[in-house]
């Protein structure tokens, strides 16, 4: 059993009502690139930026080699969200810088990269 989180990623007691508690990240076994990456999106649509960057970095370990740059920055990305989220500037501002650069010269078909850079660049 994982610790429970608040919205935020924060860990909380066992013992935490449920009203404060945030949902399980999804499962993102047998997805395709293009639906995990709509899984993050939606996280992060939902106010679950922690969720967003976890979804990101389950990715990253699991893909292949060739895509692991790929799916580190975007687990940076969701990273500097979650620190934008927490009201922590610098933090965001330097993961989303780190994501811009692991960005720098990605093309994919099936994700919107150019969003994730947009995004990364209103944070630095």
């Amino acid at each position: 059993m994982t610790r429970p989180r608040d919205r935020l990623g924060r860990p909380l007691p066992a013992d935490a009502p449920d009203d404060v508690r945030a949902p399980d990240v999804p499962d993102i076994t047998g997805l395709t690139d293009a639906q995990v990456w709509q899984v993050a999106w939606s996280c992060l649509q939902d106010g679950l930026p922690f969720h967003a960057h976890e979804v990101c970095e389950e990715r990253w370990r699991i893909c292949p080699p060739e895509d692991r740059d790929l799916w580190r920055a975007l687990a940076q990305w969701g990273a500097a969200e979650t620190h934008a989220a927490r009201s922590n500037a610098e933090g965001a501002r330097r993961l989303a810088q780190r994501a811009l650069e692991g960005l720098a010269d990605r093309r994919d078909e099936d994700l919107p990269l150019e969003v994730v850079r947009d995004r990364c660049r209103s944070l630095v």
